[in-house]
This record gives C-alpha cells, sequence and structure tokens, in this order.
C-alpha cells in the first residue's frame, strides 16, 4: 500500500473493480500544510456514478446478507491485521491529506483500528432474543437481520476512524455499502477499501465514490433502493437530507454540529484542566471538540470553546472572590501563546492547519465577529503567513474573554482553533450558559 503519487489518478471502487468516473473528471487531494504536496488526483463523480455504486451494493446484498456472522468477522479481522501492519503508511497519508499533526494522525489510525477489530467481534454476538409467550402453543423469538444496502456520508476532519465507524458494523450486520468520503480527505477511505478487499470481502459489498457532496449526496439520499442513510457533517446540510430520506422511509442516522461544554470546579486539578481544555479547544486544529470554556468559584463550569471565569464564593455569593478564574485564564493565555504550529510531520508541532483555504476564511470570521462584538482577545486572533506558513493555511492558535453570551463565538460552532472564555457567578449560570446554543 503506498501513498498516491502527485499526478496518480484514483478511480471510484465500485462493485470490486476501478471504475473511472462517469464525468471524466478529477480532483487533487492536497496538503493542506503546504498546497505543493499533492496527494493524487480522485474521481470528481456524478449522478450516474452513484447509480453504479448502488447497483453493485443491490447485486451484492443477498450473498453478503446470508454470510454468516462469524465469517463476516473473519473478513474484517483480517483487513484490520493488514492495516495493523501500514500502521506508519496510513498515519503520514491522514497527516498529509487531512493537516492533523502526526502524533495526532497515529491515535486516530489506531482509534480506527480499535473500531474494526471491536466490530470483528460482533460477529459472534449477533443475538436475538426469546421472550415469554401468552399462549403455550406459541414460542415467542426475535431474530437480527440486515436492513438492506445503505449510503455512508463521512465528514474530513477524522478521515479514517469515522469511515471506519460507520463502515464496519453496517459490513458485519450484512449490509452492502455505498462510501461517499469527504472530497477533501478521500485517500484514506480508498485504503480502507483495499484492506477489505484484499482480506476477502466480496465485490460489491463495500462501494467508494468520490466527489462533492452536493449532487451525489441528493442521489444517495433519494434512491429507494437504499434502505438507511447516516451522515456526519453539517446542521444544515444534515437537517435536508433527513427530510428527504425519511420521507421516504429510509432510516437516517446524522451527526452534527455542537459546542461541547467542560466543567472546571474550583477544587479541579488545574494543570489538567488546562492540558484538558487545550487538547479539545486546539486538538486537530479546533476540530476535535466544538465547544467553549467557562470559569466559575466554588460550584464552577468551563466549557471547551467558551470558558466562564466566575467569582463568587459558595459562602457568600455576593464577595466575587476570585476563585479559580484568574489562575485558569493566565495559565491558559500562556499555554496557548506557547503551541508551536506548523507542518504536523514536523517534530515538536503541536497544531496544523485549517483543512482548506475555505475553513481558514471561516475561522478568521469568527475572530473578526468576536472582535467586533466586543470580546477581548488574549492569543492569536491571526493568520499566520510568509516563511514556514507561505504555502499553507495556518491561523494562530486564539483565546478571547469577555465574550458576550448572546455573540456569535458563545453561541455558534466555529469548527477551527478558536476559544471563547465566558464569566459565570455560579454552577446554575454556568448551565444557563452552556445552554445557550442552538445545540442545546
Amino acid at each position: 500500500m503506498q501513498i498516491p503519487h502527485a499526478d496518480e489518478r484514483i478511480d471510484n471502487f465500485i462493485g470490486g473493480v476501478r471504475l473511472a468516473p462517469a464525468t471524466g473528471q478529477y480532483e487533487p487531494c492536497v496538503n493542506p500544510a503546504d498546497v505543493r504536496d499533492v496527494l493524487g488526483l480522485f474521481s470528481r463523480s456524478g449522478a450516474a456514478d452513484v447509480k453504479a455504486a448502488v447497483d453493485a451494493a443491490v447485486a451484492a446484498f443477498p450473498a453478503w446478507a446470508a454470510t454468516p456472522g462469524p465469517e463476516r468477522g473473519r473478513v474484517l479481522l483480517r483487513a484490520h491485521r493488514l492495516l495493523e501492519g501500514r500502521l506508519d503508511v496510513l498515519s503520514e497519508a491522514l497527516c498529509r491529506e487531512e493537516g492533523k499533526i502526526l502524533s495526532e494522525a497515529r491515535g486516530e489510525v489506531k482509534k480506527g483500528l480499535n473500531l474494526l477489530e471491536f466490530y470483528a467481534g460482533q460477529g459472534f454476538r449477533m443475538q436475538g432474543r426469546t421472550l415469554p409467550s401468552e399462549s403455550r402453543a406459541t414460542l415467542s423469538f426475535t431474530l437480527r437481520q440486515p436492513i438492506g444496502p445503505v449510503a455512508l456520508i463521512t465528514p474530513w476532519n477524522f478521515p479514517f476512524a469515522i469511515p471506519v465507524w460507520k463502515t464496519a458494523p453496517a459490513l458485519i450486520a450484512g449490509c452492502s455499502v455505498v462510501l461517499k468520503p469527504a472530497s477533501l480527505t478521500p485517500n484514506l477511505t480508498h485504503m480502507l477499501a483495499q484492506a477489505l478487499d484484499e482480506a476477502g470481502l466480496p465485490p460489491g459489498v463495500l462501494n467508494v465514490i468520490t466527489g462533492p457532496g452536493g449532487s451525489m449526496g441528493d442521489a444517495l439520499v433519494d434512491d429507494p433502493r437504499l434502505r438507511a442513510i447516516s451522515f456526519t457533517g453539517s446542521n444544515e446540510v444534515g437537517l435536508r437530507l433527513y427530510s428527504r430520506a425519511a420521507s421516504r422511509g429510509a432510516r437516517v442516522t446524522c451527526e452534527l454540529g455542537g459546542k461541547n461544554p467542560v466543567v472546571v470546579l474550583d477544587d479541579a486539578d488545574l494543570d489538567l484542566a488546562v492540558e484538558g481544555i487545550v487538547q479539545g479547544a486546539y486538538g486537530s486544529t479546533g476540530t476535535f471538540v466544538a465547544g467553549r470554556a467557562t470559569q466559575a468559584a466554588a460550584e464552577n463550569l468551563a466549557e471547551v470553546m467558551r470558558a466562564f471565569a466566575s467569582a463568587a464564593t459558595k459562602t457568600n455569593p455576593e464577595a466575587c472572590t476570585p476563585g479559580i478564574a484568574p489562575r485558569l485564564t493566565e495559565a491558559l493565555v500562556a499555554r496557548v501563546r506557547a503551541l508551536k504550529v506548523g507542518d504536523g510531520r514536523n517534530p515538536g508541532v503541536e497544531m496544523g492547519p485549517a483543512v482548506d483555504r475555505s475553513q481558514l476564511k471561516t475561522d478568521l470570521s469568527a475572530i473578526a465577529a468576536a472582535k467586533d462584538e466586543g470580546a477581548r482577545l488574549l492569543a492569536g486572533g491571526e493568520q499566520l503567513q510568509g516563511g514556514e506558513y507561505a504555502q499553507g493555511f495556518y491561523v494562530a492558535p486564539t483565546l478571547f474573554d469577555h465574550v458576550g453570551p448572546g455573540t456569535r463565538l458563545a453561541r455558534e460552532e466555529v469548527f477551527g482553533p478558536v476559544l471563547a472564555l465566558q464569566a459565570a457567578r455560579d454552577a446554575a449560570e454556568a448551565t444557563r450558559l452552556a445552554n445557550a446554543t442552538e445545540f442545546g
């Protein structure tokens, strides 16, 4: 297994073979740390390619559904062993494809391998249930059976773990799959498909098509032969997809946006709290956890990407004693300013680039809006350009406090390395602030 070279064309994987896209178009997979580094040219597919992939999944479904669960599990286990031996190649490919630092890439690959191994074992545990019957002549029991061909649509921020997370349980259940990875990060999904193919997965059971989500996503969602859809991505796209698929009776699972809280109490281990918040806010360039951090005294809450600095004591709420807030803020400022940003393959780098120019613009827009709405900038706040940053999409790790509860930064998901600190007098107020978003 090799990482594709710059001018190598990677066709769709349909029915067990490589098929050129019906559109005849390809698009490069670019390293966001250095846009001169291209990891191959991937199919820019359309509705005709979706139909071909669904045709293959439909044809392969009956035989795969009839395959005993333990046999399906052994296929996944063989693929796990193959991929385990390719950890270094997969990690480098992920680092170059998505931009996260090499240690995070290795961690994600290992997570995916753990998931694959776990679901392989589920092939031996496809239990139904026996139930007590009201009739002496009746035996009541349930069986688990595959629902049919399914479509899986995955995001760019975890381009190996999430495809495994969706694909492995579908395959072990006996479903055939049409898998569409994010157009920015298609390479790891093809590497997963290659390993499953080598492990003996029958042709057509897993089909991979790449390209933009718009017309392809609609073609997948509207095809009545696909009995379930799994989507990870934005609220806007997910809700539209859910409505369309559910209207024809398909089962739909969506993992959409969030603004996740972290809680820091006065008696917390300060160093541990700081590292946890920094990992959540800046890990994977801010896409590991999308939320906010809050500091409060006595009964404190802290949320990643929103942090509430409070000053009430439990015995005298009006005293406004500082509590943990000043120390936590000071420690966060020092830690954030010290974060090393750069190409994730380089030693010592702690945060990589945004995944593309569009995400960079989103990050910078959120920073500008926070400034306009009166938040106080404590660290970062700018695009990193020139020198080692000249060829990538870099933004400095950014930290704000004095973030108003109704502002954009307090309420909306940035999906980038921007942490907001908010003040709360007590746990109850911090909880209200934590829930004051559209995500609830």
